[in-house]
Parts: C-alpha cells; structure tokens; sequence
C-alpha cells in the first residue's frame, strides 16, 4: 500500500540488540502505531461521527479516540512509571468498556463525553510522556515480563489491537459519515471467483513451548506448552468466497433453523439480515461495504462472518455434499500452517499476504496469496476455528493486565487464526491466539474442512489462578480455626448499622455501594439487607467470578492442599441463602482511586480491606461523600497493612513517624484526619478477625479494624 510505509513496521524484537538501539527502535515503534491510530480517525467526516455508536453493543468511537491513550496512562501509573495520572476524567471515562462484557456500562446517559479536541489535546499530553519515558528509562535486554519497558511495549501492542477494531466500528459507521483516505485504499481488482477444492493435510504433530522471555511480545495466553496429534483431514485450498457463500444465502440459509445451533438461532432471530452484515442489496445487485465505501460485489474475495454464520454454512455445505463439512479446530489451523510452511514462506516474500498493510485497506481475491495447494493460509481476512479460547498448560496473567484474556476463558469466545489485511504487530506474531463473542464482526471469515474428527469445544472452568481461587475459598468455603466468615459478618455489620440509623430505619429501598468486592460474597449478602447493590472491584478476574455467581449460581475452582496437590470444589449461593436475591447485585470492573461519577446516590458505601491496596487511598476518601445521600453512612475496614509495592510510602496514610514531630502517626488518625470535615464516627473503631488458608497447612490471621461513619 503506498504511502503507509513510513508508520508501518514489523515487532520489535525484544531479546537482541545493544540497549541504545533498542531504545531508538521502540520509539519509532511507539510513535509509528500512535500516529498510523490517528490517521485512521481521519476517515470520519466530522466530528459528530466521534459520538455515534456503530454498534449497539459498543461505545461511541470518542471512547476508542481516547482508549489507547488512557491505557497508556494507566499501565504506567500502576506499574510507578508515571510518577502521576494526565487527565483523570477522560482516564476514568475511557478506560473501561471496550468488550461487551457484561459489566461494562453502555448506557449513554452516564456519558459527558470530552470533545475530540480535549481527546487529541491529551493523547498528544500521552505522547509526550511516553516519548520521555523510553527516553531516560533504564532497561537492560532482554526485555521480560518484570521489564519496565514491558507496560510500554503492551501500551503499543494494545494500540495495534484496537487499529483493527476501530476500523471495524468505522466500517459499520453510516457510509454519510466517513471517507475514503489516500493511506488506506483498497483493492480494485476483481474476477470471476475460483472454485473450491479440496487438498489433503496429513497427520501430524503440534507442538508450543512458548516460554518468557521471547523474540517478540506476547499475551498472557499465548505462554505456556501444548502438544495435540492432529489427525489427517481435508482442507479447501481457498477461503469461503463472496460467490461461495452466496449459494447459502440464495438456498434460504438463514431462514432454516435446521443449520444453525442454539445460539445460532437466537442471533438469526435477532437479526433482521439475510445475509452477511457487509452485504448491501441494491436492487438486484449486490454490494460490498468496505472501511470508508461501497463497491460492487467482488464475487472472488473472501466472504466477511461472524462464527454463527460461518457455522451455517458448513452444516448447509455437508447437508449439501453428504461430506462431515466443519470449521477447523486451532489445532487443524496450526497444523494446515506448518504444512504449508506459511510463516516461513511469508517471511521470505513479504508483501505477497494481505496483512499488515502491506497491500490493501481491505481483502483481496483468494487466489492471490498462494502457499502449496493452500491459499491465504495468512492473511486477508481471519479465519474462525471451532475452538474457543482456553489457557495453555503453564498459563499465567500478567499483573499489569490481569483481564486480558481471563474473562474469555468462558467457551463463549472462539479463536480466529491467520490475521487480515489490517493486522499488525502481536496480531501476525506466529503464537499469537484472539478470540471474540462468536456473533461479533471483525475482519473474518473461513475456511472450511472435512473430518470426522470431532473438536473438543468446551473446556474445564475450574479457576485455578492461584489469587483468585484464594479469594475463592476466603469468601465461599469453609471456616477454619473458629472464625466466622469474614465477608458474611461484615455485610452484616453494615445491614445492622443502616437499620439502626434513624434516618433510614424501616426503608426496603435502600441502596449500597461496596468497592473492593472481591468475588462478590459480600455483595450477596449485603443484598439481605439492601435493595441495590453495586459491587465494584480493579480486579477483572475477580468481577468474572462475582458475575459468574450471579448468572450460574456456582463457581468451580482449585484448592492447594501440598505442593502440586489440588483439591476440586464447587459453591453455589444456594447453600448459602443467597441465590433468591443475586438478582439485586451489580458487578463491575473499576479503579477505586478514580471512579467514574456515574457512582453516586447511595445509602451507604463499605470499602473492606482495600485502603492500603490503593496507590492513591486520599484521594479515594475525599471522594466518598458526595457519593452519599444525606445522611448516607461508610464502613471501612483495614488491617492497615501498608506496603510500599502498593501505595507509595509518601500515600501511605498512617504507620509512619511524622517527619516533624518525630510522633508516630497511626492509620485511623490518618483516616479520622480526612474525614473529619464531612463525616462524625457514629461507634467506636473495633475489630473483626479473618483467615486466608494458603495451603492445607498454611494459613494467615488477620485482625481488621472496623470504623463507622455517618456524613452530615
């Protein structure tokens, strides 16, 4: 593609190298995808276009403007590279809500978004900072997981992530508001499509040993070892073309149930489309829409579907031919790719795949692209498999972002392979895995096979993640040494202390805000007593188990009992009471120390256990009261252990001798010292004892001081 060669590039190689020259490298890097991100905006044709939704289920594209940035910012703050936050709103704003998972909010009403200058104004304030940073950090090679050069290189691979994603927002803007860009222009060639065959792949192993550190960056689920024998199957030569699947779409495929799953059905019934959402008819043609325009239908390029869609067709085609027609598994792709030898082939004729911008800002004909038998084994578009997205033996979160993929291991997120025309940096990375809601639209398609073979689709979601089964077991198994249930005893602290208050005493409307929630077993029992109740919590693997309770009524997740020994265990609600009233519960995915304002108008706020967790715990409680109704009460609740790999020793609210004084400052005079002004302490601090069990003989007791707070 001409003119994108300047802000292209390939990944940074991360273990080789001098030090100063990696550092030159990166920062091309860096303002390469910063400014190429920018240049994609420009295809909208005003300003107005920021603030619609080309999505129902998505935000605004002024969200995704300023996303990037934000994330940037955050990262760096949390890994104390950023000595301070740029613009708290627009990073409250926009930092969360990318996928729809179900505790992002999409409600627009809670939105004053910034304008599109404030957002260009801070990703420049953005740039500048980061361009500083990798200026005088100090970083040796090769660059880890514990690299500080790590969160920057994250902040940049994010950035080339959510380039393909917004051109898919772009894409299905109005076509009134974008338009054509000299930098992205797409393909204008067009022919009759070819026919597909089928070529045999042999059997064969697959093997991944993928270990930190690496050549190039990596995603948490991208680590760790696999090895599958995949048996022999046949696969077609070229991707499921415009022309090919149109067969379906006039057989009347979407109007048969007969082809479709459960879930297929439910989006065939939600949709109004008879056919691929990229389709546009007109009269009796056809019409292909791509990024920024409509073109006639280009019969011989790959056909653009979500996995239901794709899915379809397949069972449509082996009704058809009496042949077992599937999608492939990941496995049957990685095994399709090293017959063919794709990768290698790709790197020895760059520019012949239509990936990376290399060639086209949109797909091209299938049979352009040619490895062996197989053609566009990489590139053009992605191609669905039938497996969804599952952790590598091995597999660990990254504690910079901890909910990158943990929130997909739920068989709901399928894995797309080979990148498109738009894919850049991890996206083409040889080990790289993304997985997306199977009725979600990007730049995909498939590519059909036939096998008998039939493909492991559902995965055990036992949590095993050592923190979070935990805290698993801390809110929801047993009570060890005679110690009440920490999360059920002060949920109940706090119902006791609302219904003795005069001014609420008797209501049944009452509402209460917890943040800190953890995995949520004080949010359900905090719903006893409250009619609304909204659970908040920085920790994405948290809230997933928190709204797995609430949907499922049961969690699923390894105990330690010695070593490598693990014990299995299953709670519900129910054995606890709780699941008549999860229904009252809300959980979400937010940053204590910067919460967005639609947070306001509660009876009473808890925050247990989470003051000296927070790297900004002052600003966190000057916060709170308006917050509150009048009247409203806060509980809070820490064992004030203070550490330094947290909070700063300068935010460290007591614990500490006053450099003036020499007097030793405790934290509850800390606490008392900021609320003071807006809040009277209605009962006397007191304590209330906890256990953590580690491992079947290891254990931590804890005491947890307790202080009650009504505001005037």
């Amino acid at each position: 593609m001409q003119g994108l060669e300047s802000i292209v590039s390939h990944n940074v190689v991360l273990n080789s190298g001098e030090v100063e020259e990696k550092r030159v490298e990166i920062k091309a890097y860096f303002n390469q995808t910063y400014t190429l991100y920018e240049t994609l905006f420009e295809t909208l044709v005003s300003e107005d276009a920021f603030y619609l939704r080309p999505c129902s289920l998505r935000h605004p594209l002024i969200f995704y403007f300023g996303h990037t940035a934000t994330f940037f910012t955050n990262k760096l703050v949390l890994a104390k590279l950023l000595p301070n936050r740029i613009n708290s709103k627009i990073e409250s704003m926009c930092a969360i809500g990318v996928d729809e998972m179900s505790w992002d909010d999409l409600n627009d009403e809670h939105y004053d978004w910034p304008s599109v200058g404030a957002v260009r104004e801070y990703r420049q304030q953005v740039r500048d900072a980061v361009n500083h940073l990798i200026d005088t950090m100090e970083f040796h090679l090769p660059i880890d997981w514990q690299s500080p050069m790590w969160p920057v290189i994250m902040g940049i691979e994010h950035e080339r992530i959510h380039l393909e994603t917004s051109s898919v927002l772009i894409r299905q803007l109005p076509l009134e508001q974008v338009k054509p860009h000299p930098l992205f222009t797409i393909c204008r060639e067009s022919d009759e499509a070819p026919e597909n065959v089928l070529f045999p792949v042999p059997a064969g192993e697959v093997a991944i040993d993928h270990k930190d550190p690496a050549e190039f960056y990596g995603w948490d689920n991208e680590y760790g070892t696999h090895k599958a024998e995949v048996t022999e199957f046949k696969a077609a030569a070229f991707l499921c073309s415009n022309k090919e699947y149109l067969a379906f779409v006039e057989a009347g495929g979407y109007d048969n149930p007969v082809y479709w799953d459960e879930e297929g059905n439910r989006w065939r019934q939600f949709t109004p489309d008879k056919h691929p959402t990229f389709w546009v008819k007109k009269g009796d043609a056809w019409w292909l829409r791509c990024m920024t325009e409509e073109i006639q239908m280009p019969w011989d390029w790959p056909v653009e579907v979500n996995y239901l869609e794709a899915d379809a067709f397949c069972r449509w085609k082996s009704h058809e031919t009496g042949k077992a027609i599937r999608l492939p598994s990941e496995d049957e792709y990685l095994r399709l790719r090293d017959h063919t030898d794709a990768l290698v082939h790709h790197d020895k004729h760059p520019g012949l795949a239509n990936i990376n911008l290399e060639r086209f800002a949109s797909s091209m004909p299938v049979n352009w692209n040619q490895t062996g038998d197989f053609f566009d084994v990489i590139g053009n578009v992605w191609q669905w498999t039938q497996t969804p997205i599952y952790p590598f033996e091995g597999f660990k979160v990254h504690p910079l972002y901890d909910d990158f993929t943990t929130p997909t291991f739920d068989n709901n997120h399928n894995i797309f392979k080979g990148g498109c025309w738009i894919s850049t940096g991890n996206e083409i990375n040889g080990y790289s895995r993304y997985a997306f809601r199977r009725h979600f639209f990007q730049h995909a398609g498939f590519r059909y096979i036939e096998s008998d073979h039939e493909v492991q689709t559902q995965f055990s979601t036992y949590e095993t993640d050592a923190a979070v089964a935990q805290y698993c077991e801390f809110h929801y198994g047993e009570s060890y040494f005679d110690v009440e249930n920490f999360a059920q005893r002060y949920a109940r602290t706090a119902i006791e202390a609302i219904r003795k208050d005069q001014d609420f005493a008797g209501r049944n409307d009452l509402s209460v805000l917890e943040v800190g929630c953890s995995v949520g077993r004080a949010s359900f029992e905090l719903a006893l007593g409250f009619e609304q109740v909204m659970g908040l919590d920085f920790s994405a693997r948290f809230i997933q188990i928190a709204n797995q309770l609430k949907t499922t009524g049961s969690v699923l997740y390894t105990l330690p009992i010695e070593g490598e020994i693990v014990d299995f265990k299953k709670k519900t609600l129910a054995e606890y009471g709780l699941a008549d009233v999860a229904h009252k519960c809300e959980f979400l995915q937010q940053d204590a120390s910067n919460l967005k304002p639609i947070f306001t108008g509660y009876d009473m706020i808890v925050a247990v256990n989470l003051i000296d967790r927070l790297y900004d715990p002052t600003k966190f409680l000057k916060d709170l009261a308006h917050r509150l109704n009048e009247g409203g009460l806060l509980m809070l609740a820490s064992p004030y252990t203070w550490l330094e790999a947290f909070t700063e020793k300068a935010n460290w609210l007591g614990g500490y001798k006053d450099e003036q004084s020499g007097e030793n400052v405790t934290t509850l005079e800390g606490i008392t010292a900021l609320l003071q002004d807006e809040f009277t302490m209605i009962r006397e601090p007191f304590d209330i004892p906890f256990v953590i069990r580690e491992t079947q003989r290891k254990y931590q007791h804890t005491l947890s001081q307790v202080t009650l707070w009504k505001k005037r």
